[in-house]
């Protein structure tokens, strides 16, 4: 029997689609998957429990599929069946990301369920290679690649996000904690700075306020990579897994919303790691990126 350990989207039930017959559906609490009715929730602090009851179902297989917000751990909340489980997991979650999601794999396999990733159950999410959309890749594509690339590693390393943008040979926005849809909002967003009270000066508080926002634009348009990032369209997307990571978990997706703001920051296409990264609604990004001259190249 096949449970699937969901999180948030529509990945969840793509992969419960293409199934012959119908898994279980697990869930992390405030994860709700697009389309499938959770039949057991759980929280990190319980995890002990829902592997005993995986174990009671009948449970041989599992996939992690779905977007996770980092989830908080409330010790008063432990139960029974998890506290043994508290060591390992502390160590796992000071050594990384990484570590903690490799530590989870294993607590499922120690009860001798076997983990697979969700593009072995739904082999279609792998795109193939080549450029998908009828717009071609620009001349100075390759050169921006290989910036993105070292960046890719260096984010892996350090334990951080899958993607970057690159424009100019220029890294202008790197993934984080909030996710891509974040990144490429974070392009378009300008701060805004609230006008001081003015108290007894408000000749002098108003002009604290101007010196402010000329400091600040003096290092918005000083440097290479301020100098990119202020140009208001061109640079590549560029997606791909950590290094060594393991493709059983946390595999890079990208879709419809992804191809939108990727539109909307005014980029010149997409560029995604062959075999390692997801697309959901492939036929929709590839509309999408063509409809607005962008290019999708499976790299």
């Amino acid at each position: 029997m096949l449970a699937l350990v969901t999180g948030t989207g529509a990945l969840p039930s793509v992969v419960a689609a293409r199934q012959a017959t119908p898994p279980l559906i697990c869930a992390l609490e405030g994860h709700q998957p697009d389309g499938l009715e959770v039949e057991l929730w759980f929280r990190l602090e319980t995890i002990g429990t829902l592997l005993h009851r995986l174990v009671e179902r009948g449970v041989t297989d599992v996939c992690f599929c779905g977007a996770i917000q980092r989830p908080g751990f409330n010790p008063m909340k432990l139960d029974t069946r998890t506290m043994p489980l508290v060591p390992t997991l502390a160590k796992a979650v000071k050594d990384g990301e990484d570590a903690a999601l490799r530590a989870i794999l294993g607590l499922f396999e120690k009860r001798g369920m076997v983990v697979h990733g969700a593009h072995a159950l739904a082999p279609d999410l792998l795109p193939p290679q080549g450029v998908l959309t009828q717009t071609q890749v620009r001349d100075d594509t390759d050169a921006q690649v290989l910036s993105a690339e070292q960046v890719s590693v260096e984010q892996g390393r350090a334990d951080e996000g899958q993607s970057c943008v690159v424009r100019d040979g220029q890294v202008i926005a790197r993934e984080d904690a909030r996710g891509t849809d974040a990144m490429l909002r974070g392009l378009l967003d300008r701060p805004v700075m609230p006008m001081p009270a003015a108290n007894d000066d408000p000749f002098g508080a108003a002009m604290d306020f101007v010196g402010d926002i000329l400091d600040d634009a003096a290092d918005w348009l000083s440097g290479p990579v301020a100098e990119a990032r202020a140009k208001p369209a061109g640079g590549i997307f560029f997606k791909a897994p950590k290094p060594r990571q393991d493709h059983r978990i946390d595999l890079p997706t990208i879709g419809p919303d992804t191809a939108r703001a990727v539109i909307d920051a005014r980029l010149d296409g997409m560029v995604i790691a062959s075999g390692g990264v997801m697309v959901l609604e492939r036929e929709e990004v590839v509309r999408l990126l063509d409809d607005a001259g962008l290019f999708l190249w499976v790299r």
